[in-house]
């Protein structure tokens, strides 16, 4: 017979006699056997919880102390002032379309969202050298641990809290303070708010207005050394200039329903009202050029004056209506600059972070207390395994059953 054999049939034996062992009767009562197991290994796990205890209040102690800094800032406002917008209206056709609201629909939310930004990170990163603070090589591992460090919300009421821990007192409180001042900066950059938006359009719009401007004075300069004429005649000058303003005039107004188009409706009352001058202002240049003779009024000078200053008073027409476009478009560009200053204070610190006088962390009880219930359950969870593997040693069929194992694994392997 060989060793497998013998081996199967020993194990078939103890299995057999097992089967016909007569059952025990039950006992009434059997005290809990995970009690007993506990008490039978209270030795070994109280000595695995004392060095769990031991060693968690060592490394408590070890760990630094963390202080927070806490600062919070108002819900950020949208100015829509109607004396600002009814003084706008003053300065020319444009300022309808500089008081419409250019509001943001949840400004606490995108504020928030500016002060996660890599941008304030960096900011920050380089303005304290977090990067040797922290021990950091790179930038992008300076932010992460910047970011685990802060927390940044906003409330129900649209408050926004910004909270930094630090090992530095003195280091948390600035850095909480410092956020508020670089989200002032990132604010402006990004013109966010309505004026900001605003005071952007315009200055695009100037400057574009005053490179028209210098080439057309630059084509006048040319003509006149060309044709030798410098001055015109006082009726050729007023009749041009009139015709010029009104023309720069109805630039301005189509511009501003260009504008109102890209978000009102054919049927808004202001786009109506706004589309009805830009109609009468046509009308009235149409008038103008046309006279009683159904000859344009402003040939009239052009037919007294030599053929030599046609091209003059040409070049001299463009140059005057640049001009008033140019200074319509300039107001409204001041006007979106002084709107701009008056909206950069509307992000306002609350609550300025103070240097904290208590420390927020580590919670060294808080610690020890859980590693030592994580350590009492691992050690439980210990002592039960070694009960039933010494339980399982004492079971004949489990003897019989290793050795079967061993000699498939171990004898198999060897040949």
């Amino acid at each position: 017979m060989t060793p497998v054999e013998k081996t199967e049939m020993e194990l078939r034996v103890t299995e057999e006699t097992r089967l016909v062992e007569p059952p025990k009767p039950e006992e009434s009562f059997q005290f809990p056997e995970y009690l007993i197991v506990l008490a039978k290994r209270k030795s070994f796990i109280f000595k695995f919880v004392g060095v769990a205890i031991l060693l968690s209040v060592i490394t408590v102690l070890l760990l630094p102390n963390s202080y927070t800094g806490n600062a919070k800032i108002l819900p950020p406002q949208q100015n829509q002032s109607m004396g600002a917008i009814a003084a706008l209206s003053q300065l020319g056709p444009l300022a309808a379309l500089a008081g419409q609201s250019l509001g943001l629909r949840n400004p606490s939310d995108i504020y928030v969202a500016m002060l996660k930004s890599d941008t304030v990170a960096n900011a920050l990163v380089d303005r304290f050298s977090l990067m040797s603070i922290y021990k950091k090589k790179l930038h992008i591992d300076a932010r992460r641990r910047l970011a685990d460090q802060t927390e940044i919300s906003a409330g129900k009421d649209g408050v926004i809290s910004i909270s930094v821990d630090d090992h530095d007192p003195q280091r948390a409180a600035n850095l909480a303070n410092a956020y508020v001042e670089e989200l002032e900066k990132l604010t402006k950059t990004l013109n966010v708010t309505e004026a900001g938006k605003r005071r952007l359009f315009f200055e695009r719009e100037v400057k574009i207005e005053n490179d028209n401007l210098a080439e057309a004075e630059v084509a006048l300069k040319q003509t006149q050394e060309k044709t030798g004429l410098i001055l015109l005649d006082s009726q050729s000058k007023a009749i041009i200039g009139s015709l010029s303003s009104l023309r720069a005039q109805i630039a301005a107004q189509e511009v501003k329903v260009q504008a109102m188009r890209s978000f009102a409706t054919a049927e808004n009352p202001d786009l109506v009202l706004a589309e009805q001058e830009l109609t009468s202002m046509r009308a009235q240049l149409d008038r103008l050029e046309r006279g009683q003779g159904g000859r344009s009024i402003a040939e009239v000078p052009i037919e007294k004056v030599p053929t030599a200053g046609l091209e003059y008073i040409r070049k001299f027409r463009d140059v005057k209506y640049h001009e008033a476009l140019f200074e319509l478009l300039a107001k409204q560009y001041e006007a979106a600059k002084i709107d701009e200053a008056r909206d950069s204070l509307i992000v306002q610190q609350m609550d300025k972070a103070l240097v904290p006088e208590r420390k927020s962390g580590p919670l060294r009880m808080v610690i020890v207390l859980t590693v030592t219930i994580l350590a009492f359950l691992v050690a439980s969870l210990m002592a039960f395994s070694m009960e039933a593997v010494e339980q399982a040693r004492e079971n004949p069929q489990f003897s019989a059953r290793f050795q079967l194992f061993s000699f498939y694994f171990f004898g198999e392997r060897k040949s």
